[in-house]
């Protein structure tokens, strides 16, 4: 019989401190909407641009691997722009420009 009584304790106690003993009474915890969490796929890498010597407006990039040009798409951002050293993605009225370098210099 002890042991019916000490089991129902244990189980009774687990039980009260799952709750929040600062809420107010009557207070539940509202339910996690998952339509709100967006999953947005990263950027595509900038990996290389390669340019033509005699026309700067035929430049061909490499994102993740692809290469690409003006006006295509990769990963849902369309090409815009593509000069010797960024290229500009855009997607949803934003825009994004990808350095092929670091603009931070290390010393």
């Amino acid at each position: 019989m002890v042991r019916i009584w000490l089991f129902l304790l244990i189980f009774s106690t687990s039980a009260v401190a799952s709750q929040d003993p600062t809420a107010p009474l009557g207070w539940q915890q509202p339910l996690q909407n998952e339509a709100a969490k967006v999953k947005r796929k990263p950027l595509p890498a900038l990996q290389s641009i390669v340019c033509i010597e005699n026309n700067q407006n035929e430049c061909h990039a490499v994102l993740d691997g692809q290469v690409v040009l003006v006006g295509e798409q990769i990963g849902g951002y369309k090409i815009s722009h593509i000069k010797p050293d960024t290229v500009t993605l855009v997607k949803g009225g934003k825009s994004w420009n990808l350095n092929l370098f670091s603009l931070e210099v290390k010393q």
